[in-house]
């Protein structure tokens, strides 16, 4: 009887959200709503500065006016639409000859048990996105062995495609309950409870994963988008140092962390950070659209506009880097009738 050795999860995260930084308009005028895409296929969307992104959400602290024409008003927090990115749940299965693209009758035929079958035929539905079909095969291999951890995370991922959370966030409790090592079933479970907004316990369980694999970029990507959710910028910073040490050609990674310094005004570091990026990959929108703005706090204008001008060459759909390229227009011309 020839039975598999070893079934893996993975999980694609292509970097999770990457932050468009709202651009500053010159004090006392208030800062625009600059709602719109980035250049990425994960929406994010800007708010005015003061606007919380949810009832348990303090407004950002506005900073101080000053002379006439100042780079340092307040930075938006809201740079996240509340919707996950879009990287989901996958499922591969590697074992000693290729299950994933046997006949589930064949395998049969060889004697794998049923409750095998079952589950390599649920994987079949998943990877074509027929989940009810996925689900149905997973619950056949539940059923058969219900202690099959693999089976019950599978499934988990796959309620997580259809959209039911608080059934993917049992089925991964359920394999953890199990099998509590396996670190990838925190970040999956992790993953769901940020879906329903629970940053909190999400970034426990992301926590728990990276206690389990400290080396796991998967769950520090993860962390990184929830600790920005919350507004912890040192964490953010830390985990993308942490993930720029393991991927240090990954360009959003430094998009995202020049972010979290420019919310803390820190604008040389995250000029820095973004321009990383930039070097990594020219054709990256959104940090050249990042960058100009650091340059507007700068107050330094002909680069900012260059920058702008560049993000929209590269992606006009960009609204943010139009209404931010305005911003800069407007700050200029206020300079030039001094």
């Amino acid at each position: 009887m020839i039975r598999p050795w070893m079934f893996w999860y993975g999980m694609c995260c292509l970097a999770l959200a990457f932050a468009a930084c709202p651009a500053k308009a010159p004090l006392p005028a208030p800062v625009p709503s600059t709602e719109g895409e980035d250049a990425q296929a994960e929406a994010e969307v800007e708010a005015d500065a003061g606007t919380p992104e949810s009832a348990a959400t303090e407004p950002p602290p506005e900073a101080p006016s000053g002379a006439a024409l100042s780079y340092q008003s307040a930075r938006s927090l809201k740079d996240f639409s509340g919707r996950l990115p879009a990287f989901g749940v996958a499922v591969a299965e590697i074992d000693p000859v290729n299950y994933r693209n046997a006949d589930p009758s064949v395998l049969r035929q060889m004697g794998v048990e049923q409750h095998l079958v079952a589950y390599i035929s649920a994987g079949k539905y998943y990877r074509s996105g027929e989940y009810d079909r996925a689900i149905a095969e997973y619950n056949q291999s539940i059923n058969l062995k219900p202690d099959f951890t693999d089976a019950l995370a599978a499934r988990g991922s796959a309620w997580l495609k259809k959209g039911q959370t608080r059934r993917a966030i049992d089925d991964y409790s359920r394999a953890i309950g199990l099998e509590a090592g396996r670190a990838e079933w925190y970040n999956y479970r992790g993953y769901a409870y940020a879906g329903q907004g629970d940053a909190e316990q999400a970034i426990a369980d992301y926590s728990q994963a990276l206690r389990l694999r400290a080396d796991y970029a998967d769950a520090l990507v993860n962390r990184a988008h929830a600790f920005y959710q919350t507004r912890n910028w040192d964490r953010v910073i830390e985990d993308c140092t942490r993930l720029i040490r393991l991927e240090p050609r990954n360009a959003v990674i430094w998009n995202r962390r020049g972010s979290a310094w420019y919310y803390k005004a820190e604008d040389d570091k995250a000029i820095a950070d973004f321009s990383q990026a930039i070097a990594i990959n020219p054709a990256y929108a959104l940090a050249w659209h990042n960058r100009g703005n650091a340059w507007f706090n700068r107050g330094d204008l002909d680069r900012a506009l260059a920058d702008l001008d560049r993000a929209l060459a590269l992606d006009p759909a960009l609204t943010v880097a139009a209404v931010s390229r305005e911003t800069v227009l407007s700050a200029r011309e206020r300079l030039t009738k001094k």
